[in-house]
């Protein structure tokens, strides 16, 4: 801990990238004649990666408070590798927004994005209380924008709860 500071001292990079990897397997598609990955499978896997992310950041356990946005831009197919990067892009009191972006890989490397989900997480204590998280401090421009972003993804929330 620092002197005034209630939060140990977080290197900047402890907001990086988290990536997980998965092959689509039978298991994991629908029935089309060329089989694709099931949404709610994909949608799993981003809920982990995401509190993986919120976790590493944070230092404590988290809960899924709402998948803010999710967007399916194109299918993963049977076979395909699905490369998901997590990264906490804004932070509240107890709250943080981690983006995830889920990432087609080709056999020669080449990606293209199918999917983008923000997905809102709380930080809790040993009793599963609310706790406050570490203020993120966004350097570059893209950061501070997404985390303006975010900002106003929470008060879109908070509008629609009244």
């Amino acid at each position: 801990m620092t002197a005034g500071n209630e939060f140990p001292e977080r290197r900047h990079d402890m907001a990086e990238k988290t990536t997980t990897v998965q092959i689509v397997m039978p298991q994991h598609c629908n029935g089309y004649s060329k089989p694709r990955l099931f949404g709610g499978q994909i949608m799993a896997w981003i809920d982990v990666v995401g509190a993986v992310a919120a976790r590493r950041y944070t230092g404590h356990a988290v809960t899924t408070v709402c998948i803010d946005n999710l967007s399916f831009l194109k299918p993963a197919y049977l076979n395909d590798t699905v490369v998901q990067e997590a990264q906490v892009i804004w932070t509240g009191h107890t709250s943080l927004e981690v983006r995830v972006d889920s990432l087609v890989e080709r056999l020669d490397g080449s990606r293209e994005l199918v999917n983008r989900a923000y997905v809102v997480f709380v930080a809790l204590d040993e009793n599963e209380k609310p706790i406050p998280v570490p203020p993120l401090i966004p350097r570059t421009e893209e950061e501070k924008r997404e985390f303006q972003d975010g900002e106003t993804r929470k008060q879109i929330r908070k509008s629609q709860r009244r």
